[in-house]
């Protein structure tokens, strides 16, 4: 692939963001509790449009903290996917996908509680003043998936308050 333009896929998410989540209590243990919290993320660019990246501020549990880095491979026109957080600050194997219109998928094998399971975000609405993203699980291959972590975005106001998230200095293009 060629075209370079699905760098440009997650233009919308730059700027600062209040999000509104939903997270299942306990995941693939059939739980239907859901936990509902308020938190920031600010998104930056990186590397003409490359790369970007985020910070993501959660008050609740002991301070649910992470950090977002989004690749896009122009060869193959696929963006790789990194999230570390302050609880488990490592860069696991990421997600790997591409949008179709408004709507991006990005998937990966991994390992939950030591069981092997498929990984999937699913980014919707990108092209609307409410974007969201999902996090689902699979134990099956892909047969069925359980959906335990959704977040509504809403762009904040210049000059809204907000916690201390942001890109490092001299990194925001």
């Amino acid at each position: 692939m060629t075209d370079h333009q699905g760098r440009h896929d997650f233009d919308f998410l730059m700027g600062r963001w209040s999000v509104r989540s939903r997270r299942l209590r306990e995941r693939l243990a059939g739980c239907d509790e859901w936990i509902e919290f308020d938190a920031t993320l600010t998104a930056w660019p990186l590397l003409d449009g490359y790369a970007n990246g985020d910070a993501f501020r959660a008050d609740w549990g002991d301070g649910l903290v992470g950090t977002t880095l989004r690749l896009f491979d122009p060869k193959t026109g696929r963006w790789s996917i990194w999230w570390a957080g302050k609880s488990n600050p490592v860069l696991d194997s990421p997600v790997v996908g591409a949008f179709d219109g408004d709507r991006g998928i990005f998937e990966a094998e991994d390992v939950f509680e030591g069981r092997p399971i498929l990984v999937r975000f699913i980014w919707s609405r990108v092209t609307t003043r409410a974007p969201r993203w999902e996090q689902a699980f699979s134990e099956d291959g892909g047969h069925t998936w359980e959906t335990n972590w959704v977040m509504d975005y809403t762009r904040m106001a210049d000059g809204e308050a907000q916690s201390d998230v942001g890109p490092p200095v001299g990194v925001a293009e």
